[in-house]
């Protein structure tokens, strides 16, 4: 029986990319193996509690929800990850899931909406970017880079013209909070014509940082 680390199920509403505002019941995964500069997340990286898939799947059906996202951590840390992404899209939710780009998604149930980081040069982490990964989104899928200054404006910019990452999928940019000004960033967006989603993180707007929010 397979069997996850989860730090936390808890049922709110998405904060970011494009199902954003939408009721969503969100499976914490516990660990990951990058550290970047701008984690909110830092509790994820140990502890959590060893559930059972079924058990999982069960505290899901409770909460009666509609949209589900998995996120970390990073999910796919967890080789058991895939097969709990498929059980839920079987089971006829929803399902996205957040991942930091630095491990392989090529496995990944095609119902499930990727959301997929691309790590800038101020997350401390831009050498962990698997952009083979790039290889396996579809138009549904999501990337987004989290803007932590200029210099990381530039580079995502760059790496927007480079790869042809708005003819892949949907690109967000969010503003680090506490890094970078979101109305200097959305002046950026707006001057350089960029086929850019522009997002903040809107949970942290209604609840600050409080945890299972």
């Amino acid at each position: 029986m397979s069997h996850l680390r989860i730090t936390e199920i808890f049922y709110s509403l998405q904060g970011e990319s494009s199902s954003v505002g939408f009721p969503t019941l969100f499976i914490r995964l516990t660990g990951c193996p990058l550290r970047c500069g701008y984690c909110d997340t830092i509790y994820a990286f140990r502890g959590g509690e060893w559930m059972a898939l079924p058990d999982i799947l069960q505290q899901v059906a409770d909460h009666q929800p509609r949209y589900i996202t998995v996120t970390g951590g990073e999910p796919l840390a967890q080789r058991e990850c895939l097969e709990l992404l498929i059980q839920l899209c079987n089971a006829n939710y929803k399902v996205s899931l957040e991942t930091s780009g630095a491990v392989d998604v090529s496995a990944v149930d095609p119902r499930v909406v990727k959301v997929m980081d691309i790590k800038t040069p101020g997350s401390d982490e831009v050498e962990q970017n698997l952009f083979e990964n790039l290889e396996y989104l579809s138009p549904v899928d999501q990337v987004k880079f989290v803007i932590c200054d200029e210099a990381d404006y530039l580079w995502s910019k760059q790496q927007l013209e480079q790869r042809y990452l708005t003819d892949r999928c949907e690109v967000l940019f969010s503003p680090a909070l506490g890094r970078q000004d979101a109305t200097e960033l959305a002046d950026w967006i707006i001057r350089d014509h960029l086929q850019v989603r522009f997002q903040i993180q809107l949970h942290k707007y209604l609840w600050g940082d409080v945890a299972g929010k």
